[in-house]
């Protein structure tokens, strides 16, 4: 198989250590064993030289670019490479004019396109008749949700392999594998290797970026502690503000708070916090937690939600931190209830399926004579005059909704009495010899 590319590491005189150690067959590919497995679909395909178009769906460095050229090489196909952060359609046209010319010889084509989701909707399509008619087979790599970065057209002639981030003892593995092609004579002391792969957070690539450095950095031949803690100055791990990793993150927290796991949700905020999330955004977040999954069980929470998002719109970090912090360990401690939140989308619900139902007259405002003449507010029953300032089988629905319930209280905190208080009322409601619409 030859390796043509529009752009690459290739193109380079230097080449990093991640290039230089590229597995180029399954055997030496470490990682995604949910995928590659025997016997799994994909593991078949590549070793029936059976390729199909695909997209790889995973965060950095995972394997997806050298899964590709295996592929690739798999089927004895030709690989050509585009880089959607730097091409074109100009580019991919120039792609499909080698492809085609590969296909007259009797060869077929891999193209692979890095960072997909990069391409709008028009150079996503001028994909769809060459994958159509067999002109090239058609692999793809985001890091992004391919449900909302690529178009249903391309989505729906590949098919999507979620990748995985490397385990520890995977990481290990590939960073054993680096020291060895750095150098036969460098050593890294006990345990230094186990540390920078606990910073590659999953990312070979960043695993053996660090292992390179490293190497520089080392003295007498040996990595040791004191070498790390020279490339791990700053801990990155991954974030990406506005990609999948920082929705997954933030749902994961608001699941914690759900699940009254104060300890677990505490962990996510400070996840989120460390990547470089805008606290101001949890902020409102939290706020929006405490009315979903507490409400009325718990009426301080939304307070004490919106007590932290103004500290830290007044003070700033650390104490703002600190104020959002009290108010997650708070939710995740409190008494639960969607009952405000489903009563919500019912009401919202019913009105979006119902006609525009006119306000009943004994509810109108009569501000003025003429309406009164024409009996806005007639009848109406003032509910402070009446026993225990409820105004017992008077109905504030329009009559074709005449006693619907929305809002359900549940058993617990504050709802509790809620519960108990509504459920009287409406035993009084049918007790009374006063109906509105009967």
């Amino acid at each position: 198989m030859r390796s043509d590319l529009f752009s690459g590491e290739e193109d380079s005189g230097y080449q990093p250590l991640a290039s230089r150690l590229r597995p180029t067959d399954l055997g030496a590919y470490v990682g995604q064993s949910h995928l590659l497995a025997p016997g799994k679909p994909l593991r078949r395909a590549l070793e029936q030289r059976q390729l199909h178009s695909m997209i790889f769906w995973g965060p950095p460095g995972v394997g997806k670019t050298t899964l590709a050229r295996i592929a690739a090489q798999s089927a004895n196909a030709q690989f050509l490479q585009l880089s959607a952060v730097l091409s074109g359609v100009k580019d991919i046209r120039e792609a499909v004019a080698r492809a085609r010319d590969f296909r007259a010889r009797g060869s077929d084509t891999v193209l692979f396109v890095d960072e997909v989701h990069r391409f709008n909707k028009a150079q996503q399509d001028a994909f769809l008749p060459y994958v159509e008619d067999g002109t090239l087979i058609f692999i793809g790599a985001t890091t992004e949700n391919p449900s909302f970065e690529l178009n249903n057209a391309l989505l729906s002639r590949a098919r999507v392999y979620k990748l995985r981030s490397l385990q520890r003892d995977e990481i290990l593995d590939v960073l054993q594998r680096g020291l060895a092609v750095l150098d036969s004579d460098l050593k890294a002391a006990p345990g230094t290797l186990d540390l920078l792969a606990a910073q590659a957070d999953g990312d070979a690539r960043r695993a053996l970026n660090l292992l390179e450095l490293a190497a520089d950095l080392a003295e007498q031949g040996e990595i040791t502690e004191r070498t790390i803690a020279e490339v791990l100055q700053d801990s990155l791990r991954r974030f990406d503000k506005g990609g999948d990793v920082f929705y997954d993150q933030i749902s994961a927290l608001h699941k914690a708070v759900r699940g009254s796991a104060p300890d677990a949700a505490l962990y996510w905020f400070c996840r989120m916090l460390d990547g470089g999330c805008d606290p101001l955004y949890i902020a409102r977040r939290v706020v929006r937690m405490a009315s979903e999954d507490i409400g009325n069980a718990d009426p301080r929470a939304l307070t004490i939600a919106l007590d932290a998002w103004q500290v830290q719109e007044r003070l700033g970090s650390p104490e703002g931190e600190l104020a959002i912090a009290q108010a997650v360990i708070y939710l995740a401690c409190a008494a639960k209830s969607n009952a405000v939140y489903t009563a919500y989308n019912a009401a919202r619900a019913e009105i979006a399926d119902s006609e525009s139902l006119e306000v009943p007259l004994h509810l109108r405002n009569a501000p003025t004579a003429l309406m009164k003449s024409l009996d806005h507010g007639a009848e109406y029953r003032y509910a402070h005059d009446e026993e225990g300032a409820y105004a017992a089988g008077e109905n504030y629905f329009p009559p074709e909704l005449q006693d619907r319930v929305y809002y359900h209280p549940v058993d617990r905190g504050l709802e509790q009495k809620i519960r108990e208080k509504l459920a009287y009322l409406r035993e009084r409601d049918k007790t009374s010899t006063i109906r509105r619409y009967d």
